[in-house]
């Protein structure tokens, strides 16, 4: 008897050899663009902006450039802070409202604060809005040893070469319904592990590290976003993605040891944020928005506790 397969790739109770990955990554199309959506308007940023290409992604068919940008009248004696987006390629909100944040509002802070805003990690999975890279890999799970893929070792290697003592790491993601019944199914299928359905968070929330939670700091985005989209609430357990609830909109979770974007660095006041896309009571717009807000007012936080 067969026993039926809850993903079209794989076989039930084995994990993913090279055979299956070539499969999945076939089933894989390109849906937008990385060269329109977001290397045009890297370069279509004010002056005071400078665009660094810090590595290339690579693959028979496709090169992208790695890029960012940053402070260009950069100054030794402001703190500094990073803003990553685009750690998985499908989260939409996360790499445009990074560049939304650029765009309208990173002059706020000169001589303020020096910034780095990478607003597309994994630009082969944001065009084909995939969570991995074209290895099945995820991104946020690769942030350690160096960086484990290609994507996450040219931002780990760049910024560690900088040495520069980061304040603040605000890492912007999404949580989407896509989860439940794609992402989640692959992720067991790959591994060769039964599927268990889980409960998509009806809101936006953030994830502190909880090697370091400041709880203050995650409390002070949650109040910045709640006027723009609704914040989650805690399932009939009180948690949020299986973590319990800490305040409203905050759960604490681990970062640095699981190799998560928002723990590779030392900056005190990290976080990774989550938007609920698929939410009939919010939008594109306010989505990004969300965004934006959290960047700010992690921003202004940090820089009223130097």
């Amino acid at each position: 008897m067969t026993t039926p397969h809850f993903y079209p790739v794989g076989t039930p109770g084995q994990p993913w050899g090279d055979t299956e990955r070539a499969e999945w990554r076939a089933r894989q199309v390109v849906q937008r663009h990385y060269a329109d959506d977001v290397v045009a308007a890297l370069n279509a940023l004010p002056d005071a902006l400078e665009i660094v290409q810090y590595g290339q992604l690579e693959s028979i068919t496709d090169t992208y450039p790695l890029l960012l940008a940053k402070t260009r009248n950069w100054n030794p004696a402001l703190p500094t802070a990073l803003v990553t987006g685009g750690v998985h390629g499908y989260e939409t909100s996360g790499v445009h409202g990074a560049l939304q944040f650029l765009r309208d509002h990173a002059q706020d802070y000169a001589d303020r604060i020096n910034l780095i805003v990478a607003p597309c990690v994994c630009p082969w999975g944001y065009e084909r809005i995939q969570r991995w890279n074209r290895d099945a890999i995820d991104p946020n799970r690769s942030f350690r040893d160096g960086g484990r893929i290609v994507e996450t070792a040219s931002l780990m290697h760049w910024v560690a070469a900088r040495n520069d003592d980061l304040l603040v790491h605000l890492d912007l993601h999404e949580t989407t319904d896509s989860d439940a019944h794609e992402f989640d199914p692959a992720l067991a299928s790959r591994d060769g592990k039964p599927w268990h359905p889980e409960t998509i968070p009806d809101g936006f929330y953030v994830i502190g590290n909880s090697e370091n939670p400041e709880p203050a700091f995650q409390r002070a985005l949650i109040a910045a976003v709640a006027p723009i989209t609704h914040i989650a609430p805690a399932d009939a357990q009180g948690n949020l993605v299986g973590l319990p609830l800490q305040s409203p909109g905050v759960v604490w979770g681990e970062s640095r040891s699981i190799g998560a974007c928002a723990g590779f660095t030392s900056a005190r006041f990290a976080t990774t944020t989550e938007v609920y896309p698929d939410s009939p009571r919010t939008t594109p717009a306010e989505c990004n928005a969300a965004q934006v807000a959290a960047v700010r007012a992690g921003l202004d936080f940090a820089l009223q506790a130097e």
